[in-house]
């Protein structure tokens, strides 16, 4: 199969899958639900994902993380993501019930691990070193603190109706980012 083809596949899943969990629980699907939805035959969902779990973690990657990447590459890193999340607005119910996983394989779990990945590639490596020479601190590590952060953020406006204006949270993250602690707890000295 083209890559084109597999792409068209997984895309096809994802829409079945996003509009089933719109209106049900996600730990209540079931792949025979996804693939009838979309027309295929249960052995091509698991020619493309190894159960939806992974779909989930697709979803993040392609319709979230890919979105910020290419805004970044553009030089849109603010625009990129008011895009992601507005695309999370967008589907909202289905974003809704995502947050609401727990456990391994959560929603909360998938988007950190997908946050971290995209911080810690655009570390400088030697650069962090230079500035923070502990050998237990790794871009990994702080990529970790600054993905916990950020999902926590996202996943918090998730559980309140995503009520938060979208521009009002980006720029929230934008502040906190380039604000330490000590300025925000002591804004006068």
């Amino acid at each position: 199969m083209t890559n084109q083809g597999k792409n068209a596949i997984d895309t096809l899943l994802s829409e079945s899958f996003k509009e089933i969990a719109s209106a049900k629980p996600i730990e209540k699907i079931t792949i025979k639900e996804i693939t009838d939805k979309a027309g295929v035959i249960r052995p091509t969902f698991y020619n493309h994902f190894q159960d939806k779990y992974e779909l989930l973690e697709w979803i993040v990657r392609r319709e979230l993380m890919d979105v910020i990447t290419e805004g970044i590459a553009d030089g849109r890193f603010r625009e990129s993501i008011v895009a992601a999340l507005s695309a999370m607005l967008d589907e909202k119910p289905f974003y809704t019930n995502a947050n609401k996983l727990t456990g391994q394989n959560s929603f909360k779990e998938i988007l950190f691990d997908a946050l971290k990945d995209l911080i810690v590639s655009y570390f400088d490596v030697d650069a962090f070193k230079k500035r923070l020479p502990y050998a237990w601190l790794t871009p990994a590590v702080a990529a970790s603190f600054i993905s916990a952060s950020v999902c926590y953020a996202v996943c918090s406006w998730i559980e309140t109706g995503m009520k938060i204006p979208i521009e009002e949270l980006v720029d929230t993250f934008i502040y906190m980012s380039y604000h330490s602690t000590l300025e925000l707890v002591n804004p006068g000295e």
